[in-house]
């Protein structure tokens, strides 16, 4: 399909933060209560920077998982460094820390996805981590799908870019699927680029992200969303995905306990995807190509998904780290810039190529 926009950011982000209020003061001028030197001798260093990765990177962090010894080494290591910079505590308490209460939800991977052709009652049993990966939001110990499937393209409503591609059809209780990315419109000056003004070209748009995938579904009601996973468009391969949605997957405590979302957010192999379109005498390729058009309406796929997941709930307490660095502009002390990045990874978890640490860098 051309060129893509790609990104991708695990689950949801615990971060280590700097708030900087607006009127920073320029060289020669202390920070007004901050305690740093008149002339702040700290400079970008890559090589400064590269220790830091090495150091949060390595076997004694533990890879940085939610909740887990490596939860505390990290946010430990991250207030000390805020300390050694002269920075102040960013939580209105006095400290570096503000609570995060989370919810970890683990569903049971051996859970198979079923497709069946309505017309001929032929089934796809997929394999959950091979051929698709599958979790709930809904804090339940059990959730199931029985539905209809429905190709909705990129599963996109932009009024600027005047793109709808659900039109006027009803998605209540059905399982759609959905591709990644943005549309990659061509640009109609040169068919070889991608168009600058509809999904900002080559730069992907928030529509084009996972997450906004799966708040479109629930927003119409779906009963599951399930993602085609393709490497070009996604930016990352199919074990990417694998890895960061199996095991427990971590949420912020919600007073609806995820209610309003679908029941089942997945993604499926291109592979997998393709074997179902030909289940049902569909053309994947030529229906992904009719996609990338404002003409394009939801496709039923005549077929149904079913798959149960049964999950194990906990609620636990993370944290970010915040650090502030103030400024001297009295009328400008209640506004800031925020500088973020999150510290969590993946912890450890199934062996890959003799590690069992996802260590977030190499």
């Amino acid at each position: 399909m051309g060129f893509h926009h790609f990104s991708y950011c695990h689950g949801v982000a615990l971060h280590a933060a700097l708030l900087m209020v607006t009127g920073i003061v320029t060289a020669g001028h202390s920070a007004a209560g901050a305690g740093l030197p008149a002339k702040p001798s700290v400079r970008f260093s890559g090589t400064r920077l590269m220790e830091i990765i090495k150091v949060l990177s390595s076997d004694e962090f533990e890879g940085r998982g939610v909740a887990t010894k490596g939860e505390e080494l990290t946010t430990a290591f991250i207030e000390k460094k805020f300390k050694a910079l002269g920075l102040v505590p960013g939580n209105p308490d006095g400290t570096y820390f503000q609570g995060v209460p989370m919810v970890g939800i683990t569903a049971d991977p051996s859970a198979q996805l079923v497709l069946t052709d309505d017309a001929s009652g032929k089934k796809l049993a997929l394999k959950s981590g091979d051929d698709f990966v599958a979790w709930t939001k809904r804090e339940q110990p059990e959730v199931s799908v029985d539905a209809e499937l429905i190709f909705v393209g990129y599963g996109v409503v932009a009024p600027e870019y005047h793109w709808d591609d659900f039109k006027d059809v009803d998605v209540k209780g059905k399982v759609i699927v959905v591709l990644i990315n943005d549309p990659p419109v061509p640009d109609p000056q040169d068919p070889r680029q991608l168009d600058p003004n509809t999904f900002k070209g080559k730069a992907m748009t928030y529509y084009g992200r996972w997450t906004y995938k799966f708040e479109e579904a629930a927003r119409r009601g779906a009963a599951g969303c399930l993602i085609v996973h393709e490497t070009g468009p996604a930016g990352y391969p199919w074990g990417v995905v694998k890895t960061s949605n199996t095991g427990e997957q971590f949420d912020l405590v919600r007073e609806d306990k995820g209610m309003s979302r679908s029941a089942v957010e997945g993604w499926m192999t291109y592979d997998q995807a393709k074997a179902l379109f030909a289940l049902t005498g569909k053309d994947f390729d030529a229906l992904e190509k009719a996609a990338v058009s404002r003409e394009f309406r939801p496709v039923p796929l005549g077929a149904k998904a079913a798959l149960t997941l049964h999950n194990a709930t906990r609620t636990i307490q993370s944290k970010n780290v915040i650090a502030k660095f103030e400024g001297s502009d009295p009328k400008l002390r209640d506004e800031y810039v925020i500088y973020s990045a999150h510290w969590d990874h993946l912890g450890i978890g199934p062996e890959v190529k003799g590690d069992k640490i996802y260590h977030g860098a190499e």
